[in-house]
């Protein structure tokens, strides 16, 4: 006959039998659940790399076509030039670094949610990116100096439009856009060179 003790000792066994697979179960659930947190990140990131490269690539690219069918100016290189001026090679390197910038920048008012909360944002983001584009077909391409001040000018106010909402949104971003502010001073300087050459 099992003893009482017997019985205890069965009775315990037992029940460690039918807890046993329930925490393994609830461990497995966790890891899976960690997997699909995991997996959700990995996911979120790699949308996000890929945004950022069409966000980086999709200005840079347009300047470079710019830079290529525009931006060989044999005036500009034989102009007589104080020594502060760049060579056309530097005015080209500025204008790709700005094309960066303001991508960059743009990126991250889009991840902060800026264009959907400010869609005036988006527009003096395009402004700028369309203004910039347009200076080396009409200024070096066309040869309408007077029309590329103008230009010059309407970038800049743009610029600083982008700045001021661009920082309400990301201060990095805002901080991002002031060397392309540096970039429109410079081609307004090169513009009025090449104005008072004619």
């Amino acid at each position: 006959m099992a003893t009482h003790q017997d019985l205890k000792h069965r009775t315990k066994q037992h029940e460690e039998e039918i807890n046993q697979p329930q925490v393994i179960e609830a461990t497995s659930d966790d890891d899976g659940e960690m997997n699909r947190r995991r997996q959700k990140k990995s996911g979120m990131a790699r949308r996000g790399l890929r945004s950022l490269s069409l966000a980086v690539a999709l200005p840079l690219s347009l300047s470079l076509i710019d830079i290529f069918y525009f931006g060989s100016s044999s005036r500009y290189r034989t102009l007589p030039k104080p020594f502060y001026f760049p060579p056309l090679w530097a005015l080209h390197l500025a204008c790709l670094a700005t094309a960066f910038f303001s991508g960059l920048s743009a990126w991250l008012v889009w991840a902060e949610g800026g264009f959907h909360r400010q869609p005036t944002a988006l527009m003096l983001y395009l402004g700028q990116l369309v203004l910039g584009l347009g200076w080396y077909p009409i200024v070096f391409g066309a040869g309408a100096t007077r029309v590329g001040l103008v230009i010059c000018g309407a970038l800049f106010g743009v610029l600083v439009g982008c700045v001021r909402m661009f920082r309400n949104m990301n201060p990095i971003a805002g901080d991002l856009v002031k060397p392309c502010l540096a970039w429109a001073v410079l081609l307004a300087l090169v513009n009025v060179r090449l104005v008072s050459s004619h």
